[in-house]
């Protein structure tokens, strides 16, 4: 993938859309237009966020720590809030939205990230390792943040709501950041080796020493990709506005479940680290796949619900945090789950396959609850 590429699709598409939009979604009837328009533009934003990522990592590696993670942090959950916010202040109220990306981020983490990496891992290589300390310092905050967050709130005698509750609002925004605040700076200064892969051998399928890989070295500068994160960056944030009219359609028109949009943004903003995560596992480097999936969920939450939540106040919206009970049963499921799964120090086929039955489970439910 060229530095340019998406920046240069994504405009392309920008311009398109502002000169033929109004006649691709002025009959929204015509489902094979839509549905094709719908494809195009998910596909667009998913290769920007590539791009955004992209241009955040090579930012990360020329700042270093703590810096790196910052931008790359920043970055993501930039296009998440874009998202959510268009989609959320588009057409009809969806108060829930918030909620239902969050939820479907964990769910699609938890569940389909990691149980995608630990079987491509387990397949190739029979077992893997990974850092307990790094997994379990993920997990220690990941749990009691997501159920502070998403269930705690059905259990307080006034809900975090911004446009009723503005002070329990704030408050729930400024725990959730504390918890993430904690976390990364104990990530990127006291104990960042709980974070690096293990020190083994790189062996193939067979065993045999892998030749060393030379890495190529950044060729650009900051002046470069900054300017371009922020040119790849724009475009999701411009067709996010035309992606919510066809959402919208789906939810208001046609019946389809609330929670699909949340599945939709949770998709764009986490595709190119899924498919991150699921490189490194075939490369044999599981701790990459945990930071990347655990950090992720961490981020979202940590960052997400501060963002949304301020928002809310601002704009006076609605916005409901507290899962329902078949939701709440998933989510702590999945993280017992997550637990046991990373209780020891090496992975197996069968935690992925079960990691992923639990997220084929989450996406029935979600279509016949």
């Amino acid at each position: 993938m060229s530095d340019g590429g998406p920046a240069a699709v994504g405009i392309g598409t920008v311009v398109a859309m502002v000169l033929f939009g109004d006649a691709l979604l002025g009959d929204l009837s015509n489902y094979f237009v839509t549905s094709i328009t719908f494809l195009w533009l998910f596909v667009v934003m998913v290769w920007c966020a590539f791009g955004v990522l992209r241009h955040a990592e090579a930012v990360a590696v020329i700042l270093g720590e703590p810096y790196g993670t910052l931008v790359l942090t920043v970055a993501v959950t930039v296009i998440e809030v874009t998202l959510l916010v268009t989609i959320m202040l588009h057409g009809e109220s969806n108060p829930t939205l918030a909620r239902d990306t969050m939820f479907a981020t964990l769910m699609l983490v938890l569940n389909g990230m990691i149980g995608g990496a630990l079987l491509i891992g387990g397949l190739r290589y029979h077992t893997q390792e990974y850092n307990l300390e790094g997994a379990r310092a993920f997990l220690v905050v990941l749990a009691p943040l997501a159920v502070f967050s998403l269930i705690v709130p059905n259990y307080t005698e006034t809900v975090p709501d911004p446009s009723r509750y503005p002070g329990k609002a704030i408050i729930f925004a400024l725990i959730a950041a504390a918890f993430y605040s904690i976390f990364l700076a104990i990530q990127t200064t006291r104990h960042q080796s709980f974070f690096a892969q293990p020190v083994q051998p790189d062996l193939d399928a067979d065993g045999d020493a892998l030749e060393p890989v030379i890495h190529e070295t950044e060729s650009h500068g900051l002046l470069f990709h900054i300017p371009m994160l922020l040119v790849t960056l724009l475009p999701i944030v411009i067709l996010a506005e035309y992606l919510a009219v066809i959402i919208d359609l789906g939810i208001e028109k046609k019946g389809l479940p609330e929670a699909l949009g949340g599945i939709v943004v949770a998709l764009i903003v986490l595709t190119p680290e899924g498919l991150t995560a699921m490189r490194a596992a075939a490369a044999n480097k599981l701790q990459r796949s945990v930071n990347v999936c655990l950090g992720s969920a961490l981020a979202t939450l940590g960052l997400t619900i501060p963002a949304v939540l301020a928002v809310g106040i601002v704009a006076h919206t609605d916005i409901t945090l507290g899962l329902t009970g078949l939701e709440t049963v998933l989510l702590v499921l999945t993280l017992g789950l997550a637990a046991l799964t990373f209780g020891g120090v090496r992975t197996t086929v069968l935690q992925g396959l079960v990691h992923l039955l639990m997220f084929a489970c989450y996406l029935v439910l979600v279509f016949s609850p």
